[in-house]
């Protein structure tokens, strides 16, 4: 559809059931309309090698498949494929006047104040639900169909071929999404992997997980209301639908870890496992949690090359799929990480929490702040200000906090990064045992920062509402009259460039470590 056509879809008076407004939203796939009580999805006639809906007899087929899996789990709201006509003077009718010009999906609307990809983030999805969610697709996953037709895509050589595809379909967005490193290491760990795993993946062939699988199980595609509404699986191409149904589990795992949710992905597999018995599960789920998020990284690239799709909207997209693809990269690394302490070390407004919280969510490690923790303590709100909780008293409340936090991760035989000033040795040293009692490796980051990017970062944060840092200028210089900087005599001592991005900033630190960011 071009931008006339678009406009014309907008208009109400078209639509069969009637409607005050419509509006048009757009994926690299289909263009989607919603009306009051319904929505209408148009494929467009695109083909990017994994799916081919260029013709309209192919766009019919696909839609009725679409229809067809979809009513698995959720028969209620997948309604019909209806037509659209075209008249002589090229108007859209769905009423059979004219040539045939489209068909579409048609469904019943759901409450977008419901989605469960908005209901992250505004902190409303309950454990309750997602365990709710992990039988629900426990169940699917045992009724779903199965054979030797489809248990072909659960082995070595299908699965391999499934990520040489991936990247060979990325390497145009290297550069711009993804870089060239990141594509480079993606591709040698993960084959690297899978190779050395192959056995694990005959297994679950022999014990019957290859099944007829969602392919799209996340967020944007699940609604809680009532009810748990679970829609717009993969139907355009079976070898994204046929798999392991570790997979679909890995897709929403991935998918609550990218929200800021580890806890919500750690629960949900948990569920799952016991709700199916599935007891290989969390052995395989690396390497699909880092396929679903390369997946994820390539489909949101896929806009970039959309004209329809604006400047503005291409910008969010790019930030977007990068997150996804150093989420991916998190992945594989992961596999290869000891046991580790990370204790951030330096003066406010040095960059040390923007490192940390990239760290953390790359590394999939728990991630302690002294800001957030201090705040608790106090009973604030996060971006709650309070100039009485800087006092030696609080200051010490708050190490004795982070000191707990940690000691409890490792208890779960977790890694953690503590985020704090850390301003003298005595404390560093303190963590630092503690992380050799419980046979962790320390290291301290001390980014290696300049007055001016410190007095530039706290005079942008001054005018931020929703920062939870109180830090400002006074208070840098109060920190660095009484700092005892770190040497390498402590722990292994990793100085980041300050100056850098927080994603750069976490190369620096991993290329310092022996988990290393060279692919091999």
């Amino acid at each position: 559809m071009n931008q006339l056509q678009i406009n014309q879809m907008l208009n109400p008076s078209i639509y069969p059931d009637a409607t005050r407004k419509v509006q048009h939203l757009q994926t690299h796939i289909s263009h989607i309309f919603i009306t009051d009580d319904y929505v209408y999805k148009v494929k467009k006639p695109v083909n990017f090698g994994f799916l081919d809906f260029t013709t309209l007899d192919k766009r019919y087929f696909y839609c009725n498949e679409e229809l067809r899996l979809n009513r698995r789990l959720s028969p209620d709201i997948y309604l019909d494929v209806v037509p659209l006509y075209q008249n002589n003077e090229g108007m859209f009718s769905f009423s059979e006047s004219g040539n045939l010009a489209e068909y579409a999906v048609k469904m019943k609307r759901m409450p977008e104040e419901r989605m469960m990809s908005r209901l992250l983030d505004q902190g409303k999805v309950t454990e309750s639900e997602i365990d709710i969610i992990a039988s629900k697709v426990a169940m699917f996953h045992k009724e779903a169909a199965q054979g030797s037709c489809i248990d072909q895509f659960g082995t070595v050589e299908a699965i391999r071929l499934n990520w040489l595809e991936n990247l060979q379909q990325t390497e145009k967005f290297r550069g711009r999404t993804i870089s060239e490193k990141e594509h480079l290491l993606i591709k040698e760990k993960s084959l690297y992997w899978l190779k050395k795993n192959a056995g694990l993946f005959e297994q679950r062939i022999k014990g019957g997980f290859i099944r007829e699988c969602d392919g799209d199980l996340h967020s944007e595609n699940i609604c809680i209301d009532d009810n748990i509404h679970i829609f717009d699986c993969i139907e355009f191409n079976e070898k994204f639908r046929y798999g392991d149904t570790a997979a679909d589990i890995a897709f929403l795992a991935m998918d609550l870890e990218n929200h800021g949710r580890r806890e919500l992905a750690e629960r949900f597999i948990e569920q799952y496992q016991k709700q199916s018995s599935d007891s290989t599960l969390q052995q395989v789920l690396p390497l699909y949690l880092a396929n679903r998020a390369f997946i994820r990284g390539k489909v949101v690239s896929l806009q970039l090359d959309d004209p329809l799709i604006n400047d503005k909207d291409k910008a969010v997209a790019r930030a977007k799929a990068a997150r996804f693809f150093r989420l991916a990269k998190g992945y594989l690394i992961r596999t290869e990480l000891p046991k580790i302490m990370f204790i951030t070390c330096g003066p406010t407004g040095c960059g040390k929490s923007s490192l940390a919280a990239e760290l953390a969510f790359q590394l999939g490690i728990d991630h302690f702040s002294s800001d957030l923790e201090r705040k608790k303590l106090a009973g604030l709100m996060p971006t709650e200000r309070n100039s009485d909780i800087y006092t030696a008293y609080w200051n010490q409340a708050t190490y004795n906090q982070l000191f707990k936090l940690s000691q409890n991760s490792f208890s779960k035989g977790k890694s953690n990064i503590v985020d704090a000033t850390f301003r003298n040795r005595f404390e560093r040293e303190r963590f630092i045992r503690l992380a050799d009692s419980n046979g962790a490796l320390p290291v301290i980051l001390y980014p290696d920062y300049s007055t001016d990017i410190v007095k530039q970062r706290l005079e942008l944060r001054e005018a931020e509402a929703n920062s939870i840092s109180d830090g400002t200028w006074q208070i840098y210089l109060k920190q660095i009259s009484e700092f005892e900087e770190p040497t390498g005599e402590e722990a292994l001592l990793i100085r980041p460039n300050a100056a850098l991005t927080p994603f750069m900033m976490v190369e620096q630190t991993l290329e310092n470590l022996d988990i290393s960011t060279d692919p091999k």
